[in-house]
């Protein structure tokens, strides 16, 4: 029988009221504005309004390094949040809200898949309340003024050499990573060479989803810096007269986005910082909301447990105050196999057959990533549950082979039907789940905010990564040494690298050794609140693939969005 694709499953969803949802929630209905049936925004005020409120268990949900096919992260944390609910634990999901970028590229949606799905799923997947594209305009509203403050006196003596603040899009496009603005007549503008970032690249998301109230979004704006003087001082966005307007762009986007799974768990879905460029994790204010709505609060980091985890431990718990009670590490067998360096995965193509038969001795020869992402938890003092995630073509002896893993380095696991089952097919994980968030949690950050810059890179590198140390180029010394000088140092740092490694070399498996990273610039995130280290080959704009997704979306006659996976 043919199973049905995630489209045709979101299309069949009975949807329930959000009021009944918010309800469920302790979320009185005037905290609600509607955006259609089945979206509302959560007017911020909930903040006070619940702080007096019990807290949630606080439960995070990160992954081995993923292939490039994906491991299913999205699908076991809707999976667990409904698996929790069915075993009696009132419980909310935090999401990030999906880039259009990948959408239509390789990846496809972000909504989750199967029966463990968030909806609607085309809503989600595209606009929802267009705070990304909100994010947008801020961000290239600061560009356009920084343009026009150096065609029109540049009284604040920006060094055109040295301006930092790029333009962004919501949209996978290499031919814009490099650009050269102000072409034509005099009165067209300044030329220089800049470029684009995706828009989930943008300081601004990042920013966004760091901010605890609208008053902090505005102070974090004016932070931004944007370019250098002439004699070496940070320009910032306050100077420039752009984060007001900025703030009032994005007025309605600080505001987090309920919907819910497809049996009913609300789903908190705010910004979407990239996971492999950003910090990689849904909205502070999405959780401060949902810790106060019940007994857990799921919240998903981006790609592995060295990437968006690393970054929720480091960053985003330091802001928000909140310490997780425990993490989940979704892995799979053909994740563990691609790490035993037997078999090429690769984006857009099937499985090698050889990868389907069975084999749990390829599953072992690829344990060592999941235990460096194990442990990677506990090098944050949090307690780590597998999460097992089952396809189809798994087989018996080689989930038992998974679990085997896990339970060598004392962690509890579970396997997941999810995708097939629904919350039913998550409840073993649940149950797992509550278990190591009712232990006490010993969280606490990896480094100390006092450390240099360069301690805090070595600190990740050396204890996440694996690395035997770091190696700085010429141009990221002395961008480190400004950052320094110009009050940075405190601040913790966010790494952009490859998701498909351990290290900065995307073709290196399972847990490698003998390896330094590369850093090879440095930028100051002054208003999202630390300093962005590009490693390696990173780009922060994507391309585009032989067969991107976009080829196969479309409408048809009634206006119903076909192709979206």
């Amino acid at each position: 029988m043919r199973f049905p694709t995630d489209l045709e499953i979101a299309r069949d969803a009975a949807l329930e009221p959000l009021t009944s949802l918010a309800e469920r929630m302790g979320l009185p209905p005037e905290l609600l504005e509607p955006y259609g049936d089945h979206v509302a925004k959560i007017r911020t005020s909930a903040l006070t309004e619940l702080t007096e409120r019990p807290r949630a268990r606080y439960v995070v949900v990160t992954a081995v390094t993923p292939t490039p096919l994906g491991e299913g992260k999205t699908a076991t944390t809707v999976g667990l949040g409904d698996g929790l609910n069915r075993i009696g634990h009132r419980t909310s999901i935090a999401l990030r809200q999906p880039s259009m970028g990948p959408v239509f590229g390789i990846k496809g949606g972000a909504a989750g898949g199967g029966y463990s799905q968030v909806v609607p799923m085309e809503r989600l997947n595209l606009h929802l309340t267009g705070d990304i594209h909100a994010v947008g305009a801020a961000h290239n509203l600061l560009a356009a003024l920084v343009d026009n403050h150096l065609y029109r006196d540049n009284a604040l003596d920006i060094d055109p050499h040295d301006i930092s603040w790029r333009r962004v899009l919501d949209v996978n496009d290499r031919s814009l990573r490099s650009v050269i603005t102000g072409l034509g007549r005099r009165v067209d503008g300044v030329p220089r060479q800049t470029g684009f970032d995706i828009t989930a690249a943008s300081e601004v998301m990042a920013l966004l989803s760091l901010s605890s109230s609208t008053r902090d979004m505005r102070a974090r704006l004016g932070r931004i810096i944007v370019a250098s003087s002439r004699a070496g001082k940070p320009v910032t966005a306050e100077q420039i007269g752009g984060a007001g307007a900025m703030a009032a762009v994005l007025r309605e986007a600080i505001k987090p986005n309920l919907l819910q799974t497809l049996e009913h768990t609300p789903v908190l879905v705010h910004t979407g910082p990239f996971g492999n460029i950003a910090t990689g994790n849904s909205s502070v204010i999405a959780d401060l909301i949902g810790l106060r709505c019940g007994d857990f609060l799921v919240t998903e980091a981006g790609f592995g447990a060295d990437m968006g985890a690393e970054r929720f431990f480091n960053i985003k718990c330091r802001v928000s105050g909140e310490a997780p009670d425990a993490a989940v590490v979704v892995a799979t067998v053909r994740a563990l196999k691609a790490h035993s360096g037997r078999h090429a995965v690769a984006a857009g193509r099937p499985l090698p057959e050889e990868m389907l038969q069975e084999s749990p001795e390829d599953v072992r020869a690829g344990a060592a990533n999941l235990v460096k992402q194990i442990e990677n938890c506990r090098l944050h003092g949090v307690s780590p549950v597998v999460a097992v995630n089952a396809f189809p073509t798994d087989h018996a002896s080689e989930l038992e082979e998974v679990r085997r893993i896990a339970a060598d380095t004392g962690a509890r696991s579970a396997v997941c039907t999810n995708v097939a089952d629904g919350g039913r097919g998550a409840e073993d994980l649940a149950r797992a789940v509550a278990e190591a968030a009712g232990e006490p949690s010993a969280y606490a950050p990896l480094y100390p905010e006092d450390a240099s810059i360069r301690d805090k890179v070595e600190a990740v590198a050396r204890s996440v990564y694996g690395a035997d140390g770091t190696e700085f180029s010429e141009t990221a010394e002395r961008q480190v040494r400004a950052c320094e000088r110009n009050g940075l140092g405190r601040l913790p740092v966010c790494i952009a690298k490859t998701h498909l490694s351990l290290s900065a070399d995307p073709s290196l498996r399972g847990a490698p050794t003998g390896w330094t990273l590369p850093v090879r610039e440095v930028r100051p995130a002054a208003g999202a609140g630390y300093v962005y280290l590009i490693c390696g080959t990173m780009q922060t704009m994507p391309g585009l693939g032989s067969s991107p997704a976009a080829y196969g979306i479309d409408v048809d006659d009634d206006g119903e969005i076909t192709g979206l996976s």
